[in-house]
């Protein structure tokens, strides 16, 4: 793998950048653009960026594989927990069970946070099962 000193040193400042960001567009996702998806996508990009610029065997040490399968199930069963909670005093998704003033609030951000950890997962699955594949013969890997 080609060494790229300026790329590595930009990588490392902008990551921790890029992460907060996500966070950002997570927690106001119900009160402005963004949400879950948008959250989630942002930080399988900062993912993919460091096994772009660090190699895939350093990004699968820093988030394992196995790591990434199990988050990809648990935002979806997150994302069911608060549906089936719901349903305790209401439909579905009933987000008017989690309290009178605030729990609208709370279940879009419950749903959203779920919605954000099986999207950051999936992508980077995909990323993972595609990037770790043999080249055919003939072609080379070079990135």
């Amino acid at each position: 793998m080609i060494q790229h000193l300026v790329l590595r040193v930009v990588t490392k400042l902008m990551l921790p950048f890029i992460l907060v960001f996500a966070l950002y567009v997570q927690a106001h996702g119900e009160s402005s653009p963004g949400g879950g998806f948008q959250a989630g996508i942002i930080v399988a990009a900062a993912i993919i960026l460091y096994a772009l610029v660090f190699g895939l065997s350093a990004a699968r040490q820093v988030f394992p594989p196995r790591m990434v399968q199990v988050s990809a199930a648990l935002g979806v069963a997150f994302y069911a927990a608060v549906g089936f909670a719901s349903l305790f005093g209401g439909a579905f998704l009933d987000y008017s069970v989690f309290g009178a003033a605030h729990g609208q609030a709370l279940g879009i951000f419950l749903v959203e946070l779920g919605v954000g950890v099986t999207v950051a997962a999936v992508p980077t699955a995909i990323f993972y099962a595609y990037a770790g594949r043999e080249p055919a013969l003939g072609q080379d890997r070079e990135w």
